[in-house]
């Protein structure tokens, strides 16, 4: 099986960073899991499209993203691959083409080569603009957030063990 965590993100653009932090901060948290010989972990400021490069022929993907739905900011998402499409036309991505415009793009051209499983981690942004820091609640949230990263990639692993 071979897995990918893409953290996405803009460093410089408030809580649109959060996916970053959190996939770093996971790989802190949790050094076992991210040295599996079957995971590979991107950080990725501007994917756009190029998300697809990244996860083309994996057996997983978790990605990791700050997202706007009008909850309170920081709260934390699980979004599975089907709930994705309420994003798709709204998701005002700071990335160009938005995640969920890439993933139902790459089912459509490389339908064999996608993922089989999808999870989005999204965490409720308040303030992307240019310059600022992480706000005070998504921060709050980062923690949480990478132990999710650790609950997914184990349930994907437990899976796989008894399929």
């Amino acid at each position: 099986m071979k897995i990918i965590i893409v953290g996405i993100g803009q460093s410089l653009r408030g809580d649109d960073g959060a996916g970053l932090e959190v996939v770093q901060l996971w790989q802190q948290s949790y050094p076992q899991s991210a040295s599996l010989p079957m995971l590979r972990i991107e950080l990725a400021e501007l994917p756009g499209l190029s998300l697809l490069d990244q996860i083309l022929r994996a057996d997983a993907a978790i990605i990791v993203d700050a997202i706007r739905s009008g909850a309170k900011p920081g709260t934390i998402h699980l979004i599975s691959e089907t709930q994705l499409a309420a994003f798709e036309s709204s998701s005002g991505s700071a990335h160009g083409m938005g995640v969920a415009e890439s993933i139902f793009l790459g089912r459509s051209i490389y339908p064999e080569d996608m993922p089989a499983n999808i999870i989005l981690i999204g965490i409720e942004a308040s303030d992307i603009r240019l310059g600022n820091d992480l706000s005070p609640e998504v921060r709050q949230s980062i923690p949480l957030a990478a132990q999710s990263i650790e609950e997914q990639l184990q349930d994907l692993l437990n899976r796989e063990i008894r399929e």
